[in-house]
């Protein structure tokens, strides 16, 4: 599961997103998820830096697959948005998504976003 701030440390081309370039190499034994609602992230920060928009589209969609939101999972990821704003008060709805659709599919989440440091799906690449 690939969050929006690996997505976007990616596009970059930086250090960070070096990491998930080996990632998406060697993802012919793996899968590699990206949710919908990062989707829509990635693209809103990509137009607000007057990128292109259809080839970070393109790269996500050709690099992972979607996971769409449904009902079952916005009712997980209401529920873990609610815990995990008892302790990180700016815990957004859409790390919750990210983090609900982890836990459905047993994946990890590549991350660099503090918010995800002491969730064991994490693994860091900052």
């Amino acid at each position: 599961m690939v969050d929006a701030w690996a997505w976007i440390e990616y596009l970059i081309g930086s250090e960070f997103g070096k990491k998930l370039n080996d990632v998406l190499y060697e993802s012919k034994s793996s899968e590699v998820y990206t949710c919908a609602i990062t989707l829509g992230e990635v693209i809103s920060k990509v137009a607000r830096e007057g990128r292109d928009v259809e080839a970070a589209y393109t790269i996500l969609l050709s690099n992972s697959q979607i996971i769409n939101i449904n009902e079952e999972l916005s009712k997980h990821a209401g529920l873990l948005h609610y815990e995990m704003r008892k302790t990180l008060k700016d815990f957004g709805l859409a790390d919750a998504y990210v983090f609900a659709t982890a836990k459905m599919l047993k994946a990890k989440i590549l991350t660099g976003d503090a918010h995800f440091k002491d969730i064991k799906e994490a693994v860091l690449i900052k």
